[in-house]
């Protein structure tokens, strides 16, 4: 392993593909089309391949062929292997002296504890599924959730059919605005126990790294926004997206959250991203 590592470094020391792995990083455990990671980077197709064949040489990165589609995940077997090799090597296995000041590092294996948890999920515009998320958490379970949403670049306003069939639910409309991320990266906001990404966009984007004992999860899904046809039709894919959001909420406050422990947290809400249920809830 040791002749890997330094080989995998140097792979890394590559400013794009640095950008690539920290992309494909965010996503995970999502494999991502290739025309995806092309567009997120701003990527010529070739150059891309080139990229993502170097990381894969070096064992960071898989490859999987859907159809005619290729599509990539990191390797976390190999990336784990690594970041354990600088631990031990380079901070003689005290992981606490390489930790960034602004990280509070999690306590081990601990179970979070029993209390009132705060959530944020983000979309790029924040104007439908972040504002899905938030609702059906609130009213969902409120007694055990804090719910907030924010968007990367917020539209001005909520989408019509979205605040529709928000209030054929039964929610509470009045409460929800659209607002930017930077809203939650003042001193003052609130410390964040679960953050989610609900949009393929805002993930690929350069969120906020979230200090304390976050623990983040891609719940990415098509933009109802980007349905073309009637009003009846764009309706009923807001109604498939808000079913499919609602189903996952379901998973997660069922999760029994103060008994496990933070892997098997992580775990667990990254297998709720990966469900591809969709349904309407009447």
């Amino acid at each position: 392993m040791e002749i890997l590592i330094p080989n995998r470094l140097s792979t890394l020391g590559h400013p794009q593909r640095l950008a690539l792995f920290r992309l494909l990083m965010r996503r995970y455990p999502d494999r991502i089309p290739a025309t995806e990671l092309a567009q997120a980077l701003g990527l010529k197709p070739n150059t891309l391949s080139t990229y993502v064949n170097a990381l894969m040489q070096a064992g960071l990165v898989s490859q999987e062929r859907v159809g005619t589609s290729l599509r990539y995940a990191i390797d976390m077997d190999a990336t784990r292997q690594t970041v354990d090799y600088l631990l031990i090597d380079c901070c003689r296995g005290r992981p606490e002296i390489c930790t960034p000041n602004t990280y509070t590092a999690p306590a081990g294996d601990s179970p979070m504890t029993d209390r009132k948890y705060n959530v944020l999920f983000i979309c790029t515009g924040n104007s439908a599924r972040s504002i899905f998320a938030e609702s059906i958490l609130r009213d969902l379970a409120g007694d055990r959730f804090v719910a907030y949403s924010a968007g990367t670049k917020p539209q001005s306003e909520l989408n019509p059919f979205a605040l529709e069939v928000l209030k054929q639910k039964g929610h509470d409309i009045a409460v929800l605005r659209s607002k930017h991320i930077s809203e939650f990266q003042s001193a003052d906001a609130p410390d964040f126990d679960f953050v989610f990404t609900v949009c393929n966009q805002a993930a690929n984007e350069e969120c906020p790294a979230w200090t304390g004992q976050t623990i983040s999860a891609h719940w990415g899904m098509p933009d109802p926004v980007k349905v073309e046809g009637s009003d009846a039709e764009k309706s009923l894919a807001f109604q498939q997206t808000y079913g499919a959001l609602r189903n996952r909420m379901t998973g997660f406050t069922n999760l029994p959250i103060a008994s496990l422990d933070r892997i098997s947290l992580q775990n667990a809400v990254d297998q709720i991203g990966q469900s591809k249920e969709e349904g309407i809830v009447e």
